[in-house]
């Protein structure tokens, strides 16, 4: 489906795309072209049963090698705790991050600073997967023009820290950077 020669550098990257736009499966595929042990930092909850449905198609693509952590707030701890040479981890996704901390009431740009301080001293192969939402109309009520300004910045800092950034569509990958 994707390009097999295409590896993580060393350091954080960024994949962003659509929903259904094959940002998962790329980055997944960047992470098994490591050869590096794979591990899959999960930030979803499963609130209803569509959500269920989602976690368990992303689950069905990846095999034993794989190690998961499911983490919905605690993002730059679990970090700490799984990020080790040897391996190559996959965080999946953060805009699902920012929706929980929203919903925690969490200072959100404080966990996305210390998310980009923690990544400017990392320089192991760790991706990231993110919905670009600010590509569409500018939504109507407060707490979702909030939830799209956090994901924007949240992506514009991690760009900054990142050594690849890439955006997917309809399934193809461009290097952004």
């Amino acid at each position: 489906m994707f390009e097999t020669d295409i590896r993580a550098p060393a350091g954080p990257s960024l994949v962003l795309g659509g929903a259904r736009s094959g940002k998962s499966r790329f980055s997944e595929q960047i992470v098994e072209n490591t050869g590096l042990r794979p591990v899959y930092l999960a930030t979803a909850k499963a609130l209803d049963d569509e959500m269920v449905e989602r976690i368990e198609h992303h689950q069905a693509r990846r095999d034993q090698r794989w190690e998961t952590v499911e983490e919905p707030l605690a993002l730059v701890d679990a970090l700490r705790n799984e990020v080790f040479d040897g391996q190559a981890v996959l965080v999946d996704c953060l805009t699902l991050w920012v929706t929980n901390l929203m919903m925690a009431d969490a200072n959100v740009e404080r966990e996305t600073d210390d998310l980009v301080s923690y990544l400017a001293s990392v320089d192991l192969p760790i991706v990231f997967v993110s919905n670009e939402v600010g590509q569409g109309v500018v939504p109507m009520d407060r707490m979702s023009r909030q939830f799209v300004d956090y994901s924007g910045l949240l992506h514009q800092k991690l760009s900054n820290v990142c050594a690849a950034v890439w955006f997917v569509t309809a399934g193809l990958p461009q290097q952004l950077k």
